[in-house]
Formats: structure tokens, C-alpha cells, sequence
């Protein structure tokens, strides 16, 4: 979150997910032959789903832009067999800023599947120089490496798992599914979600090997970082806006040929056009709102019979899911120009000034735009699920900003009406993240405090938040379907998430206990971060409004530097931090599904090597690795949660969600 290479851990992260609308455009058929046939009968065709394919990601407070090409995705079957390739890049690949797409889904495109079941997928992404792009924010945090904006040369970032020959380099990621994902030409809701996470403290891990004199060389990790994340219900999903051409025009409907931005952004922006062919309906029944950027008018319709002016132009439209797989505009801007639906800042929220009434959002580039908030602007919160919600302002004016309804890192778009106006004024503001974060203080059966720790002073906040209602909609847990009211896990372990009547109190209880280690560490404290909605979702009128707490995960704090003062044994060993006086006692899990991550990061003639060891596959192998290394004096990072110290002991112990041990040329100390 807000301290280095280790952010938000909300269900959030990148996610490639592939929602279905499946509909069949195959099938079966021509019976078998007759004996005195001599020519066989070709098998059946196999049947074929339509799903349109999506990434996203997690956030980062550090980074501007993470930036990759992707390649292709194929699914292999249950079983084995020849992976099924679903998705390829077009001839002209383009960037994704992993950073823009904060628990947001990207449309790629429709793809036909195979029906079948499928229990992993490969992700194949370019692995050339030039190929990642590092960018850093424009105000990241104090220590680290990198000023800000600054961009990472492609010499100083070295792919990890690359393979093939040069100018051809690619990293095939092979992501196991938590459950299989079964395709059908009868379902229509099924996902894929495959996660990148920023936050994973091994994805992208600086160092400074004396070859580079001095410079800064950043190892970027794909295995492992990427991971399965079910998606239960794709109505539920926020979409990123998607950018395009328009074809067609119908009454229901709009086609449009997806258009992509080019990346790093020119000036004026110009788009790379696909072949990618999306539909997208009226909102028959709340209405579509429709801004005409060259004209400078508003409207709101149920069909597009009275919009004809829309086709051959540039589009933007915020859209979300049905139940059946279809899309639906929310929002929908359209201007001859292509620069124009571009120039409409998308990204986290820098800073808000309450004096000025402006606030400040990185583009693209992550270089911070400043917006104007009037009394005409107004805020809207994406709720795909709810329709009415969906297309309904939350709030209007700049009583949103005194109020402090809107903080740093919400991932907003904002949109005016004339984008090229200077200072730019907010027409419209839409809040498609909301995001607290911080230090975790004051929990009790109503709320909590979160108090944020930015470099930049005026940036921060401390704010009581209350919990949702017990009885409010709270999406899926995978082992138990369905969940109301507050829910909360740790970092540590996503998959054991707390829900029910018991959570709140045990939150209360999770987030009391804290490590001393003395010195100038001090007290390790609870921090955490949550998403909120609108509301508390009881229907009550007297809580309609605000920002209510859904959940919450506890993340992990990182330690500094340390050395091993008593050997590993029996899961535990401790260790002396850099700053510290008190030995801290770190505790390793080794049950499948919540072990602890374990890294031996090695560092030789200028080059990292980062390699996973796995203390849970059953084996003894790796707890017996884990166990030579951590001998006494060995260097070690540790990312943990304090754990309170259980009667009869007085000293708490650090539950370890990472573990990197150091080999080769040793960091300094």
C-alpha cells in the first residue's frame, strides 16, 4: 500500500479474466458410416463458446507504469493434451499499463473457446528489451529508489524466465486454476481470472550489482506474481472504458471496431485500430447518457435510433455486463476526433485541494493532470450490479471534495466537455475504485480509523469508517457462495477469508496485537486496506450516502534487512532487524494454500536470479532447503503480520507472508 514494493491487497490486482457470453456456433452431427462405405466420415465438429476476453490488475503508490506486451493466452485441458490458444495478440501488439487497471477489467476482444474444461492457462508475454517499461510515479514514496517520473532505462531491467533468441524473447507463464473452469455453450456466466500482482514483493525486486556502477538494476519476476483469482459474477465487474470506431448503428445498439491508444502517448494522441469488433446496447430502461464532445450537448437515450451521427466516429463508453454475457452503456462520449475522447485523465488521485477545488490525476503516463471541481461536477460510483446506481450521481459540487468523500489513490476518469480547456474542468467524475488504506487504529464494533502515511503531507488523512450492513450483498467467498455484511482476511492468507456474525469482533481482536522491536523500528503496527461502496446497503434512507467499509485485508509489514540470530527449526527462527534491539520470532506457515512464500534471491557477476522454494509441496525438500540456509547470520527480508502474544506467552511472534533469503554477493547490511 503505502510503503515500498508491497501495496494494496484487496481481492485487486491484474486480472485476465474471460467472461463468458456463450452462445454456439458449432456442433456435432454426421452419423457414422455405412460398411460398405469406403470414404470415413469426418468426426464431429466440436462445439465453440464466444467469451470476451479482459485483463486487470492491481495498484501501486510507486509506480506510474508498469508496462507489458502480451502476447497470446491458451487454456490446456483437463488432463493434459495441446494447450487450446483463445486469445492472440494483433499484428501491431500495444502496451497495457498494468498500473491504469486498479480492479478494473480491459476488453481485448471476443474470443471462440473449445467447450470443454480446462485447468490452467499459459500466458506468453515479450520479453525484448524495451518490451517492460518501468515508469515511476509522480510522487513516490520517501526511500525509494527512483525520483519522480522518473523512467527505467530497458538495460536496467532484466526479464526473469525469458526464453528464445534475441529479438524473439518471450516468458511463458503457466497459471494453475484454483478450480478447473468448465466451458459449455449452455452457461453463461463463466470467468477466467488470472491475477497480476503488484504488490508481490518477488515481481519486481531492485538491486545494485557493482557491474552497474552504482545504477539502480530492477529484475522483474512474472512467475508467480500471476495467479488464479475465480470470478463468481461478471455483472459485478468494472469495466475500464473502452475506446473505438463506430461501424454500425441500430436501434439497440452501437458496433464498434476497438481502437488502442498508442503508449508512451503522442500529442495529439492518435489510435492503433483492430480488428476487434464489439456490440453494445441501450440502456433501454434507465438510459444511456450520450455527450457529443464536438458539440458540446448532453442527452439521454434508450435506444440509438436518433444517434446515427455516431457512426464513422471516435467513441469512449463506460459499459458494463447482463447476466447473459451482453454489454451495456452506461456513458458513451463521441467526437470526430480521437484526441478528444482521449484527453480525459484516467488514473489514481494524486492530491485533492479543498482551497482551490482541484485535484490531481495521473494519465496515462502517470504524469499528474490538474482538474477544476465546480459546482456542476458530477461523481459517480461504477456499480455494474446495480443499474440504477450505475447511471445515478453520488454527489455534486465541491462539497464532495471538503468533505472528504474524495481522497488520494480513488481510481477515477474524469471527463469535461471541453477537454482541451486550461485549466480542464470536471463535467463529470467517475469513481470506478474507492480505496482506504493506512494504518488501522481505534477498531470497535461500529468502524475503524485509517490513517494514511504519504511523503506528501498534505495528501494524508485519518478517517473513521463504519462497516457495511450485516445484511448487505457482499459478493463470493469460493468455498461458501454467497456472503453478507464486513468481511476480512490477512494477506497472508486469501483464502481464508471472515465472514459472518463473528467477523467484526474478530477484526477487533486481529488488529490490537503489535511486535516491539525497539530502537528506531518501534512498534510494528496493523495496516491494512479496504474497498467501500456507496452506502451501507440496508436501504436505509439516514445511510444512503458515504463511503461504507466491505472488507478488509491486513497486510503484511515489511522488515528491514536482518540477520538470523537463532537457526530455523521447528517453523520458526529469529532474526535481528537493521534499527532494532528486540529479536523478533517469525513464524512460517507450511499448510498448502496459506504457506509462506519463500525466495532465495542470488545475486552473481551483475545478474538476479530469483527462485521459489516451495515448504509445502509434501516432499521435506524444501523446509530442508529453507532449513540449511537459515543458519545463524544468514541475511534474510521478511514481509509479515504481528501476531498478539497468546497467554502464556508475553512476547508476540511475526506470522511471514514473504520470506527472502540472500545468496551470492550479499546487500550491504
Amino acid at each position: 500500500m503505502q510503503r515500498i514494493m508491497l501495496r494494496r491487497a484487496i481481492h485487486i490486482a491484474v486480472i485476465a479474466g474471460l467472461s463468458a457470453s456463450l452462445a454456439a456456433c458449432g456442433g456435432g452431427g454426421g452419423g457414422s458410416a455405412s460398411s460398405t462405405s469406403s470414404t470415413p466420415t469426418p468426426p464431429p465438429a466440436q462445439a465453440k463458446a464466444s467469451m470476451p476476453l479482459m485483463i486487470s490488475d492491481a495498484p501501486s503508490d510507486d509506480w506510474a507504469c508498469v508496462g507489458v506486451r502480451m502476447l497470446s493466452i491458451a487454456l490446456i485441458p483437463q488432463g493434459g493434451g495441446t494447450p487450446v490458444p483463445v486469445w492472440t495478440a494483433p499484428s501491431q501488439p500495444t502496451y497495457v499499463n498494468l498500473v491504469q487497471l486498479d480492479q478494473l477489467g480491459e476488453i481485448l476482444g471476443n474470443v471462440s473457446v473449445t467447450a470443454g474444461t480446462y485447468t490452467d492457462a499459459i500466458l506468453t508475454l515479450s520479453a525484448n528489451p524495451g518490451d517492460v517499461i518501468l515508469t515511476a510515479a509522480n510522487n513516490p514514496e520517501s526511500g525509494f529508489p527512483l525520483a519522480g517520473g522518473a523512467s527505467v532505462p530497458s538495460s536496467q531491467i532484466q526479464i526473469q524466465g525469458k526464453t528464445g533468441s534475441s529479438g524473439s524473447l518471450t516468458v511463458p507463464v503457466t497459471v494453475n486454476f484454483v478450480n478447473p473452469l468448465t466451458v459449455s455453450t449452455t452457461a453463461s456466466n463463466v470467468a477466467l481470472d488470472l491475477e497480476f500482482d503488484l504488490s508481490h514483493p518477488a515481481f519486481i525486486v531492485a538491486h545494485t550489482p557493482p557491474s552497474a556502477g552504482g545504477a539502480t538494476v530492477w529484475a522483474v519476476n512474472f512467475n508467480g506474481p500471476i495467479r488464479h483469482h475465480p470470478v463468481h459474477d461478471i455483472t459485478a465487474l468494472v469495466l475500464r472504458h473502452t475506446y473505438g470506431t463506430v461501424s454500425q448503428v441500430n436501434s439497440a445498439s452501437i458496433v464498434l471496431t476497438k481502437d488502442f491508444a498508442v503508449y508512451p502517448a503522442t500529442n495529439p494522441e492518435t489510435e492503433i485500430t483492430s480488428d476487434i469488433s464489439l456490440t453494445i446496447d441501450a440502456d433501454s430502461v434507465n438510459g444511456t447518457i450520450v455527450y457529443d464532445l464536438d458539440a458540446g450537448t448532453r442527452s439521454v437515450v434508450t435506444n440509438f435510433s436518433t444517434e446515427s451521427s455516431l457512426n464513422n466516429r471516435f467513441v469512449r463508453v463506460a459499459s458494463r455486463y447482463q447476466d447473459d454475457g451482453t454489454l451495456v452503456a452506461v456513458r458513451v462520449w463521441v467526437s470526430k476526433n480521437f484526441d478528444l475522447v482521449w484527453l480525459s485523465p484516467e488514473g489514481h488521485v494524486l492530491n485533492v485541494n479543498t482551497t482551490t477545488f482541484t485535484i490531481n490525476v495521473t494519465n496515462e503516463d502517470g504524469i499528474p493532470v490538474p482538474v477544476t471541481v465546480n459546482s456542476a461536477t458530477q461523481f459517480f460510483f461504477r456499480t455494474p450490479s446495480d443499474a440504477l446506481a450505475d447511471a445515478t450521481p453520488i454527489g455534486q459540487g465541491t462539497s464532495f471534495l471538503t468533505q472528504q468523500e474524495l481522497v488520494r489513490g480513488f481510481k477515477v476518469h474524469v471527463s469535461s466537455m471541453n477537454a482541451l480547456g486550461v485549466p480542464m474542468v470536471a463535467s463529470t467524475v467517475d469513481i470506478e475504485t474507492a480505496a482506504f488504506g493506512g494504518h488501522i487504529s481505534g477498531a470497535n464494533t461500529a468502524g475503524f480509523t485509517y490513517t494514511s502515511n504519504y511523503r506528501a503531507i498534505n495528501d494524508n488523512y485519518s478517517l473513521t469508517l463504519p462497516y457495511i450492513a450485516s445484511t448487505t450483498d457482499n459478493g463470493f467467498d469460493n468455498e461458501d457462495g454467497q456472503i453478507t455484511g464486513f468481511d476480512w482476511w490477512y494477506f497472508t492468507f486469501p483464502t481464508a477469508a471472515t465472514f459472518g456474525s463473528n467477523a467484526v469482533s474478530d477484526f477487533v481482536g486481529a488488529t490490537n496485537g503489535a511486535l516491539n522491536l525497539g530502537g528506531t523500528i518501534g512498534a510494528l503496527e496493523a495496516w491494512g486496506e479496504s474497498r467501500t461502496r456507496w452506502g451501507d446497503g440496508s436501504g436505509n434512507v439516514a445511510t444512503s450516502s458515504g463511503w461504507y467499509l466491505r472488507d478488509s485485508v491486513v497486510e503484511p509489514t515489511p522488515l528491514p534487512l536482518g540477520t538470523v540470530s537463532t537457526p530455523f527449526a521447528g517453523n520458526t527462527f529469529a532474526m535481528n532487524v537493521l534499527g532494532g534491539t528486540q529479536a523478533v520470532t517469525v513464524a512460517l506457515s507450511t499448510t498448502a494454500g496459506q504457506a509462506t512464500l519463500v525466495y532465495q534471491i542470488n545475486r552473481s557477476d551483475g545478474m538476479v536470479t530469483i527462485t521459489p522454494v516451495n515448504i509445502a509441496d509434501g516432499s521435506g525438500n524444501g523446509l530442508a532447503t529453507v532449513t540449511a540456509a537459515l543458519t545463524a547470520g544468514a541475511i534474510v527480508k521478511v514481509w509479515g503480520v504481528p501476531v498478539a502474544p497468546q497467554a502464556p506467552a508475553t512476547t508476540g511472534t511475526l506470522a511471514a507472508y514473504v520470506l527472502a533469503y540472500y545468496t551470492g554477493t550479499l546487500p550491504n547490511m
